[in-house]
């Protein structure tokens, strides 16, 4: 059985398709890719179809990540299938803890900078959306460095089932 784990953020087109990426491309590196299933959603439907943010695409592919992404919008029966939701701020963790069909769910869902030991007390990743590219670079330092935190959180529950 596959570990599941979407990213989300408001639209489905900066941060939560920049989380994925990244995280997808630690699973590789980390060979648990047949483990682990990596995905992304937003909070609303505004983005929907879409492609990620040109600049989103752009700080990816300087960074050597994959930047090819269609937004989609996160649905409450999705969590029955899911093991981790990762919110990029403490709006959607509230807003999908809200959404949570039970309390099994909403324990389900944390905060992306929670996996960063050298986070300050203000876990949110600002939306780079109205912003320049600077922005979008400070947003992908915040993802990698917490992506290591979570990828051994997830290697120590896969290995744990394995087992």
């Amino acid at each position: 059985m596959r570990y599941r784990v979407c990213f989300v953020c408001t639209g489905n087109i900066c941060r939560s398709p920049m989380a994925e990426s990244v995280f997808r491309a630690r699973v590789a590196e980390a060979d648990l890719e047949d483990l682990v299933e990596v995905d992304s959603a937003g909070t609303g439907d505004w983005h929907e179809g879409d492609d990620a943010d040109p600049r989103t695409v752009s700080v990816l592919a300087e960074h050597g990540y994959d930047g090819d992404h269609t937004a989609r919008q996160f649905q409450a029966l999705w969590f029955s299938h899911l093991d981790l939701v990762i919110a990029l701020d403490s709006g959607h963790l509230k807003a999908l803890r809200r959404l949570a069909p039970t309390e099994e769910d909403a324990r389900k869902v944390r905060l992306l900078r929670s996996y960063d030991p050298a986070a300050d007390d203000d876990l949110d990743v600002p939306d780079p959306y109205y912003g320049g590219l600077d922005g979008f670079e400070e947003c992908l330092e915040m993802v990698e460095a917490a992506s290591t935190g979570l990828l051994a959180a997830v290697r120590e529950h896969v290995e744990g089932q394995a087992a």
